[in-house]
């Protein structure tokens, strides 16, 4: 059995270095409601999913789990929103710009059809901001489809 089929994915956690600095950066500049907080821990309401973050040290004492620090700019991981549309992505760009979010550049259109903008967190955690444009994403081909 498939871990897909046993259990849908409710959480994103990411790792991060210093917890009262992401709990400000995702409650004063993102806007998330904190929903539980601990001592090296917090989570965030979402719909559909819940976001956590768990300091690196913190998560290393209790689990074992390591702590090794990536290099600045060294992405392990995307969190992607789905906006409305690309005025959205523009919108909220423009939004989050003025509160100090630190984008890499302003909104572009990519070749996967889609208007998306990349920020990251006080952790390096990259984001994306994207809307389909018209047409949406195409055509879906599974790798193992036959032609």
């Amino acid at each position: 059995m498939a871990l897909a089929d046993i259990k849908k994915i409710t959480d994103i956690c990411i790792l991060v270095e210093n917890i009262e600095r992401t709990v400000d950066f995702y409650t004063s500049k993102l806007g998330f409601k904190l929903r539980r907080r601990a001592e090296g821990f917090a989570d965030f309401h979402g719909d559909g999913v819940t976001l956590a973050a768990w300091e690196l040290d913190h998560i290393n004492a209790h689990t074992g789990v390591a702590n090794t620090r990536s290099p600045k700019a060294a992405h392990k991981a995307c969190v992607a929103v789905e906006l409305g549309s690309p005025a959205d992505v523009d919108s909220l760009h423009q939004e989050l710009t003025a509160r100090g979010v630190p984008f890499y550049r302003p909104p572009e259109d990519y070749v996967w059809n889609a208007r998306c903008a990349y920020f990251y967190d006080p952790d390096g955690t990259l984001w994306e901001l994207y809307a389909w444009n018209q047409g949406g994403p195409g055509d879906y081909h599974d790798v193992n489809d036959e032609p």
